[in-house]
Parts: structure tokens; sequence; C-alpha cells
């Protein structure tokens, strides 16, 4: 034991060595700045921040900025957002503050996740509690997180309402406790079905504990978040202030009168050049869902400048697109900069920390975390420069709550992008018919957006 620690253990002599290497190197030069004020702010490039204004040739009339608060509700938003840009199009609304309701979309969702982890708990029943499958259902049950598909299941189901008719609440707003007793709810009631399971019961004895556990996490999510309304007035003012009324509504006649196959004209597509995952075909994630016999979740691969083409389209003919990226990296939500140039820690480090997005995906060094759209975008004769982004974060941070974003930045931490299936080629279109490569549940594209 001795020996080996001493081959490949770390000792004084190694020690004493990297302390000189230090001491006779470049970097005790900038310690001092470092140690004082961060990394970020002695690395930060003012050649970037001066060259990422908020100016673009090809841009969306913004409404106002919206604020999802302490919860990972990105995801909603962004969709949200999409819809109302919509409406705002069709209906020519007079207040551009005019929300749909994320706490409703929240409620739902979480319900139905609910039912899809007990299904999977079902359907799992036979494997060893300590299998990865298991221990990974058991690890993320029910948090806030969600993907384009998992959306659009929820609303076709559910329908959509505006947000005065089911406001925020303290809990849709600052959704950690909640999650926490939910989660801890559910891992009891997935225990118990294993053991329902173990001990013989049929199907229909599982469906019936599983109606009483779904019926008690329904209650829970009242508490939370306020039973939604079966019906409610929508009422506006139009741009030539114009009152409207539509009575009695329930959110699914509401969302069919409003949008009708709005959403069912949308596909996701995705960049993930790794190795395992070629180009121009399908991609699907085992357990990965919310509505049990919803849309399934499926992602199209192309190569990142398709995606940068479709939605540079896409904004010129005036729609929003709906986007995922990894926005903790090279960003800065004070200023609203995402750019891979922003921060100078190569060279203030003197080291090499640039890697190929495949490798980044491969090695957990990136994934979607968070959702947001993109309202503008800066073409130029050399090709696109940058982009407008809408993030969901209030307006206290970059230009009065948008960012910009870098098309360096686009190809590196963009994951995906939701367009209109007309901006695909004949080719695309075909490919989506494709039946989808099933990928694991841990693989880096089921990653959910969920950043707040």
């Amino acid at each position: 034991m001795e020996n080996t620690w001493k081959k490949s253990g770390i000792t004084e002599d190694m020690i004493r060595q990297s302390s000189r290497r230090y001491q006779s190197g470049p970097l005790p030069g900038v310690a001092d700045s470092i140690i004082k004020n961060g990394v970020a702010n002695t690395a930060v490039s003012h050649e970037a921040t001066v060259r990422m204004t908020q100016m673009f040739s090809d841009e969306i009339e913004p409404m106002e900025i919206t604020n999802q608060k302490k919860s990972g509700r990105c995801w909603i938003f962004a969709g949200m957002n999409i819809l109302r840009y919509h409406l705002n199009q069709t209906l020519h609304l007079k207040n551009a503050d005019f929300e749909l309701s994320q706490a409703y979309i929240m409620f739902w969702d979480k319900f139905e996740k609910a039912n899809y982890f007990l299904e999977s708990v079902l359907k799992t029943a036979g494997e060893k509690k300590d299998s990865r499958i298991v221990m990974w259902l058991f690890d993320n049950l029910l948090g806030d997180g969600g993907q384009w598909d998992m959306l659009v299941s929820v609303i076709k189901k559910y329908g959509v309402l505006p947000k005065y008719a089911m406001p925020e609440t303290f809990q849709s707003s600052d959704s950690s406790r909640m999650n926490a007793i939910l989660c801890k709810k559910l891992r009891r009631d997935g225990i118990q079905l294993r053991r329902m399971v173990r001990e013989g019961k049929n199907a229909a004895q599982l469906q019936t504990e599983k109606a009483e556990m779904l019926s008690e996490i329904y209650g829970f999510l009242c508490c939370f978040l306020g039973e939604p309304p079966c019906s409610f007035d929508f009422e506006y003012r139009d741009k030539d202030n114009r009152f409207h009324r539509d009575s009695g509504l329930t959110p699914v006649q509401f969302y069919n009168k409003y949008f009708g196959d709005f959403l069912d004209r949308y596909v996701s597509v995705i960049n993930a050049p790794t190795a395992d995952k070629p180009f121009g075909r399908t991609y699907t994630v085992k357990f990965l869902g919310n509505v049990v016999g919803g849309r399934p979740i499926t992602y199209l691969n192309l190569e990142s400048k398709e995606l940068e083409r479709m939605a540079c389209r896409q904004i010129q003919d005036g729609s929003p697109v709906w986007f995922g990226s990894d926005v903790g990296r090279m960003s800065d939500r004070e200023l609203g900069i995402l750019d891979t140039s922003l921060y100078r820690y190569e060279e203030i480090l003197h080291t090499k920390l640039e890697m190929s997005k495949a490798d980044m995906l491969d090695y957990g060094q990136t994934y979607l975390t968070h959702a947001m759209m993109l309202l503008g975008v800066n073409v130029t004769e050399s090709g696109i420069t940058k982009w407008k982004v809408e993030n969901s974060w209030g307006k206290d941070v970059g230009e009065k709550g948008f960012f910009v974003m870098s098309n360096d930045w686009f190809r590196d931490y963009v994951c995906q992008v939701v367009v209109d299936q007309k901006y695909l080629s004949e080719e695309e279109r075909a490919a989506l018919k494709q039946k989808p490569t099933e990928l694991e549940p841990w693989d880096p594209i089921g990653s959910l957006a969920r950043v707040f």
C-alpha cells in the first residue's frame, strides 16, 4: 500500500515542484487581481461588452419581460411567451404586459409527472432497487424542468388561459419546498407500489392504489398553486382601445379557438455532434415525459448551421423561436451577454480550456439547462453575428430583461431550437418520419430546462 502511494499519490516533491513552477511562471502577476476581484471580473473582455450591443438587423417588437422568479419553469415561460406573441399578432392586444398563466401549466405538468413517475415505477417493478434505472427514476421524479414536447402535451390536453384567471402563488414563484414535499410523498408512494407488486397484487389493485395516491397529490397541488378554474371570461382591449369579451370559455376551448393547430406545426431540432448521434436522424429518450400517452419526445439532429438558418428565417418572418441552451457558460446575467469571448480565462491563466461541442456533451461539460426565446437576429454580409434573446428573469438583469448572444455562443451552447416545419428541407421533413432511436434516460439530450 505504501509503495502504491509513493508511485501514484501526491508527494511533497510534487508539491515543491508545482510551487516552483507557479512562482516562476506568469500566474503571480494576475493572482492579486483574481484574489481581490474574482476571476470573472479579472478576465472579462471590455471589447466583448462593447461589441455585444442591442442592435439587430431583424427584430420582432417586444412585449413586456416576464419573471419566473425562484422556480425552474423557464421552459413554460418561454412556451407561454411564444403563444402570447402569436395571440398579440392575431388580436393586436393593447397591453404589452398580457401573459398566459404559467401556474396553470405548472399545476397540470406536476400532476401528470406524478402519474408518469408512478407508471414508470410499475413498469420497472421487476428491477432491483439498486439498478441504474430505478435509482435514476427515484432521483428524477418531479422537478420544475421540462421539454418542448412535454409542454405541448399538457397544452393539448388541458388548454391554456390568461394569467389573471389563474395567477401566481407563493409556491409557484418559489417552488423548492413544494417540490421537496411532493418528491418525498411520491418516493413513499413509489416504494409502496413496488412492495405491492412483490406481494402479487393484480393490475386492478395497483391502479386503484395509484388513483388514491394521485388524488392526494391533486389536493396538495391545490394548496400550493390553487385549483385550476373550469371556465373563465376572456377580456381584453385591442390597440384601437376597443373592448372584447368572450364569456364562459374552458381552457381547452380557449386554446382551440385562438390557437387552433398552431403548436402542431412546430418541431424540435437539436445539435448534438456526438459519434453516437448521426445527423439527419431522430431521437427520443426513455422514461422522459409527463403526460402518459401524450406527444412523444422527438428530436431531429442537424448541424448547427441548419438550426441557425431556420431560426433566422422564422424571426425574419415575424415569429419568435423557443430554444434551449446551457445558459451558465461564458455568460453574464447582469450585463445580459452570452459570448464565447466574454471571459479571457485562457489568456490570464495561460492554459487551454477549449473543447469540442461533442466532447463537452459526452463528458458532462455542457447540456441543456435553460429555455428562452429568440426575438431578433443580426445578419451582415459575412453572415449572422448575434441574436436578441428574451429571458424570463425579470427586468433587473441584462438590458431590461433582454440578452444578446453571439453566434459563436449559439454554435457551442445552443442545444435545441423549435421551429415551424415549413423551414425544414424536404429531406429534413422526411427524416422526421423515421422511427426515433431510443437514448438512455441519463443521456445529455434528455436533460431538462430548469435553471432560474
